[in-house]
This record gives C-alpha cells, sequence and structure tokens, in this order.
C-alpha cells in the first residue's frame, strides 16, 4: 500500500485523509443512528404512563431528556402540556428542529466527500499528464519520468474512484435511514399530543 502511495505521488495525499474521514464518519454514524439510540420502542407508553403518574416534574423530564433525541422532544412538549395544543405542538416542532440537526450531523461532510474524491482524483490525473508532456524534449523523452507520470495519473484517478463510491452509497443509505427516523419521530410526537390532549386513548 505505501509502494502505490509513493508511485501516486503528492496528489493522493488529500484522497487519503478524505478517505480517513469518510471512514470515520461512516463507522460514527453506524453507531449512532441506530434506532434504539433515536427513538427507543415503547418510549411513547413509558412516557404516558409516567406523566399520568407523576405528572411532569422536572427530574421526569430531564431524565427523559437525556435519554434519547426523541426523549429531548417528548420532554420539550410535557413541559408545555398544560398549555395550549398549538403551543404543545410548537415546543416539540422547535425541539424537533435541534433533533434533526443533531441526526444529521456529518452527512453534508460524508456527502462533499463522495462529491469531491472524484474531482482530487482528476487534479491527480492532470498533474500526472503534465508530468507527461514535460518530460518530453525534442530528443525523446525519459522512460522513467514518463513512467512516474502515468502512475501518478492513473492511481490518483483509480484511488478518488475508491473514495467516492463507497462514500456516495453510504451517504445515500444514512441519509435514507435520516428520513425514516424523522417521519417515526414526528409521528409519535403527535400521537404524545393527541393522548395529553385528551384525542386519543
Amino acid at each position: 500500500m505505501l509502494a502505490i502511495i509513493e508511485a501516486a505521488g503528492w496528489p493522493i495525499w488529500p484522497l487519503v485523509l478524505a478517505s480517513i474521514l469518510s471512514v470515520a464518519i461512516i463507522i460514527e454514524r453506524f453507531i449512532s443512528l441506530r434506532s434504539s439510540e433515536i427513538a427507543p420502542q415503547g418510549l411513547l407508553e413509558k412516557t404516558v404512563q409516567a406523566y399520568r403518574q407523576q405528572g411532569a416534574n422536572n427530574d421526569m423530564l430531564n431524565l427523559l431528556a437525556q435519554s434519547s433525541p426523541l426523549g429531548r422532544i417528548f420532554a420539550a412538549g410535557l413541559r408545555n402540556a398544560k398549555n395550549s395544543r398549538e403551543v404543545m405542538k410548537e415546543s416539540i416542532e422547535e425541539a424537533g428542529r435541534g433533533v434533526v440537526h443533531d441526526v444529521e450531523r456529518f452527512l453534508p461532510a460524508l456527502g462533499t466527500i463522495a462529491s469531491v474524491a472524484p474531482l482530487l482524483g482528476l487534479l491527480g490525473t492532470v498533474i500526472g499528464m503534465v508530468e507527461i508532456f514535460g518530460a518530453q524534449t525534442p530528443s525523446g523523452g525519459n522512460p522513467a519520468v514518463l513512467a512516474h507520470g502515468i502512475s501518478v495519473a492513473l492511481y490518483n484517478t483509480a484511488f478518488g474512484l475508491i473514495v467516492a463510491i463507497p462514500s456516495l452509497i453510504f451517504y445515500r443509505f444514512f441519509r435514507t435511514r435520516v428520513d425514516s427516523l424523522i417521519v417515526e419521530m414526528e409521528q409519535e410526537a403527535i400521537k404524545l399530543v393527541e393522548v395529553i390532549h385528551g384525542e386519543r386513548q
């Protein structure tokens, strides 16, 4: 691997950095975007039961807010449970915007890596071609310089695609997962409002 990096020349180093960042983001998002972490099953029922037993006291709300992103949304709504349905819904929407921002964390960076990696590979290709043409003289070219220029061009193109393709696949995968989690949280929050205001059992 080190021999390939040396053969590809300095243009490959930004791609190596991009690949490390991409792998780190993918691992972090796999861990963070689990349904059990974002919107645990049965949280609505437990929240409603706790609210009916002890009301919306600070200890219960703080514990709920720290439990999960969906818990933060529920806690924001329950803090305004005694107000009108519209006020409770607005507080849930405000908390929801913050939760969505947190859930989407690092996805723009992963999408940027997927978009930029082929361009970095293309830059390496251009630099390799410049070296090839720069090695040409009226009496002929230096084979070693020509070989180096070709390796820079090809290795950077290939490595750019190797970084970009998985990054794009995982970006789309995580984007779909985030969208489904957001819809699930919205539905659960609406159910909480309806239960608290007596519109649903």
